[in-house]
């Protein structure tokens, strides 16, 4: 399997957190960011990244790390490259819908 998946609803607001399965618990920093990439918040269904486009659009809300799932969402016209920050040794991209 490719990717993680996890999907919060509030209201009317669809959350898909993600994460390349091999970055689930670890630490990135680069100057002043940080980024934990928490098992309980980005670790729900492991699945291929091909099924993870279908999460990602039903999305109003994204949270992304790593190169596989922010380059999926990049690829659906979700996110703008020019958008995504690179946090040491990992990508981290955030996308909402207005």
């Amino acid at each position: 399997m490719d990717v993680f998946v996890r999907m919060f609803r509030t209201g009317t607001e669809t959350l898909v957190a993600g994460c390349d399965a091999e970055l689930a618990g670890r630490t990135f920093q680069e100057d002043d960011l940080y980024l934990e990439v928490k098992e309980d918040f980005y670790c729900g269904e492991c699945i291929t990244l091909d099924a993870s486009g279908a999460f990602l659009l039903r999305a109003t809300i994204l949270n992304l790390v790593g190169e596989k799932i922010v380059g999926k969402a990049v690829e659906l016209g979700l996110v703008d490259p020019e958008n995504v920050l690179q946090i040491g040794e990992t990508v981290h991209a955030q996308m909402v819908r207005l």
